[in-house]
């Protein structure tokens, strides 16, 4: 159960579909994911609804009956919010308000709001304020539906394709300023960047909420904001590191997710810059997390979608401190043994051993747990690339041990 503070929470319904390409299952873990990302956005999931479907209705998402079933339960709870887990195209979210009248959303629309909530900067502010003018244009014209009966003769156009066209032109206005006003901070962070020297730069990837933002501070020594919500960090936090004498850069970026908005990857681009420039990735993995294979896949395609997969990476799995696996009854014998019940030590000789010994790492950010150990891979991997670059520097960085004694 997700702890709720003593605050107003939106009541809400989430809903999704099972398909071929989606089962039931797998829906389960949207919806739970789903779930949080209401929680984080100031909502209070009060049921789930999911229908299986060859597609979706391309004019309500859901059958009709299903869409009854939803809107009775609506009026019956007094829900303010309905939110889909796909995006919904800009008919099925005016047909759907239609029916249910209330608020509807998808999850495109859930994730944009967290962003507008979570920025705290002009940059993320900019970023994200162009996320939703690319979301909103499409669907401007159910937002004139109340001019609709207004009809006029000629000469007389109805007002409302007059101001549905004036608010487009506005938007797209908007757009093409919010563009200008990113490449100006881009060009700004550009030159920052490069007078950062020769520094060695490291970033931290990730799913979002696996304990980035922690590690950095425990690695750093420094204040990132943490919190047990999703997208805690929007901005790129660069602080300086030093591990024994060997100074680097380390960057702390904005965290994935699966059915990552495309408005957001566009206008996100930039703030990935940190992880296009580095050196080095430290790919943190929640391993306590039930998907966590699904959150590397999902990172990993957004590292090729910014043409980052390549770059020399340290997988490091966190939250050991929490990892729980299920055990079988001995009595339990029909049971199919699958990934669930394997333990961390199994789990180190599945396809975690083709990253090989030197470049996977299992620690608890918060307890500090191999935390020793966690220091001496990234010394050394930082160590590699520096004297790599300047082979004349090598006798100042000894090897770790070296540098211990």
């Amino acid at each position: 159960m997700l702890e709720k503070e003593n605050i107003n929470y939106e009541r809400t319904v989430v809903v999704g579909i099972v398909t071929q390409n989606q089962s039931e299952e797998k829906l389960r873990e949207y919806l739970d994911e789903l779930e949080f990302l209401t929680f984080t956005a100031g909502g209070e999931v009060i049921k789930r609804f999911f229908q299986k479907m060859e597609r979706p209705n391309p004019k309500t998402f859901l059958g009709t009956g299903k869409m009854e079933e939803i809107n009775v339960f609506v009026r019956e709870h007094q829900i303010a919010t309905v939110i889909f887990d796909d995006e919904l195209s800009p008919s099925q979210q005016k047909n759907i308000g239609k029916i249910l009248n209330c608020k509807v959303l998808d999850r495109t629309n859930l994730i944009l709001d967290i962003f507008a909530q979570r920025a705290e900067t002009s940059y993320a502010r900019t970023q994200v304020e162009l996320a939703q003018c690319q979301y909103l244009l499409p669907r401007l014209s159910g937002m004139w539906t109340h001019l609709e009966r207004q009809k006029g003769g000629i000469g007389l156009r109805g007002p409302g394709e007059t101001e549905i066209e004036t608010d487009r032109r506005i938007v797209r206005d908007r757009i093409a300023l919010l563009k200008e006003k990113i490449k100006t901070i881009d060009k700004q962070m550009s030159v920052q960047r490069s007078n950062r020297g020769a520094m060695v730069r490291v970033a931290l990837v990730g799913y979002t909420n696996v304990g980035k933002s922690t590690l950095m501070n425990v690695i750093s020594k420094s204040e990132v904001f943490v919190e047990n919500k999703l997208f805690a960090t929007l901005d790129t936090t660069v602080r300086k590191v030093v591990i024994r004498n060997l100074p680097f850069l380390l960057s702390d970026t904005v965290g994935f997710i699966r059915k990552l908005p495309t408005q957001l990857v566009e206008s996100f681009k930039s703030t990935l810059d940190e992880v296009r420039e580095a050196d080095l990735l430290l790919h943190v993995v929640d391993i306590s997390h039930p998907d966590f294979e699904d959150h590397i896949a999902s990172v990993n395609q957004i590292l090729q979608d910014i043409k980052s997969h390549d770059k020399p990476t340290l997988m490091v799995f966190n939250k050991i401190d929490a990892y729980q696996h299920q055990i079988i009854e001995e009595d339990d014998l029909m049971t199919e043994r699958t990934r669930k019940h394997y333990t961390l030590e199994e789990w180190k000789q599945t396809w975690m051993n083709d990253f090989g010994h030197k470049n996977t790492l299992f620690i608890s950010a918060t307890n500090k747990e191999n935390f020793e150990e966690f220091r001496e891979r990234v010394y050394e991997a930082v160590r590699q690339i520096h004297i790599t670059r300047f082979p004349y520097n090598h006798f100042l960085y000894p090897d770790y041990q070296d540098a211990e004694e």
